[in-house]
């Protein structure tokens, strides 16, 4: 438990951030405008300018700020013993996130399709990196189980999580996620 006395709320920049995130997430790059991100983060819309120059600025904080959740989550789930209880570990971070997930889709797929649609600005090769930092991760894990195969069955993995997320909000279902959870934990067991 924190002191509230000590405890600091986040400064401006970080609600910012913290607040683009969120709309992104919600409706989308293009329809986000830095106007909504000022009242979303309850900063005075002249004051975007001062922390960021442009929305692709502030765009690629968005990317760096999950860069930096993702680094630390995989951190996380080097606490579990083995390589596959780590992967299936992997997967339940999205099952955890299923209702968000069949609402708003999947934060970094979508983000990084989006991006890729519009690749004038550089951002598309930043967001690429959210999911490729994952995959490197899998193809680790996959690698510690002996398997010669590694990077073939990470992408499989990663295609089977954000396939998975994708038919969850396609057809906001949230139960879609556990259930192909289950199947991709069953084909991590089947691989020892």
């Amino acid at each position: 438990m924190t002191d509230s006395a000590t405890a600091q709320a986040p400064g401006r920049r970080e609600r910012l951030v913290a607040g683009a995130r969120s709309l992104i997430h919600e409706q989308g790059v293009h329809r986000t405008t830095i106007a909504d991100v000022a009242e979303r983060s309850d900063v005075p819309a002249g004051n975007v300018y001062y922390y960021f120059k442009t929305k692709d600025e502030l765009v690629g904080a968005v990317i760096e700020s999950y860069l930096a959740d993702i680094r630390a989550a995989l951190d996380r789930l080097g606490r579990h013993r083995t390589p596959q209880a780590r992967l299936k570990a992997l997967v339940q971070m999205w099952v955890d996130q299923r209702d968000d997930v069949a609402e708003n889709g999947c934060p970094l797929g979508s983000l990084c399709s989006e991006l890729d649609k519009d690749d004038g600005s550089g951002l598309a090769i930043d967001a690429a990196e959210m999911l490729r930092i994952e995959v490197d991760w899998a193809e680790e894990q996959f690698r510690s189980m002996g398997r010669r195969d590694a990077r073939e069955l990470a992408l499989t993995l990663l295609g089977g999580i954000q396939g998975a997320a994708l038919m969850t909000n396609t057809f906001r279902e949230p139960e879609i996620l556990p259930r192909q959870a289950r199947q991709l934990d069953r084909w991590i067991d089947s691989l020892e």
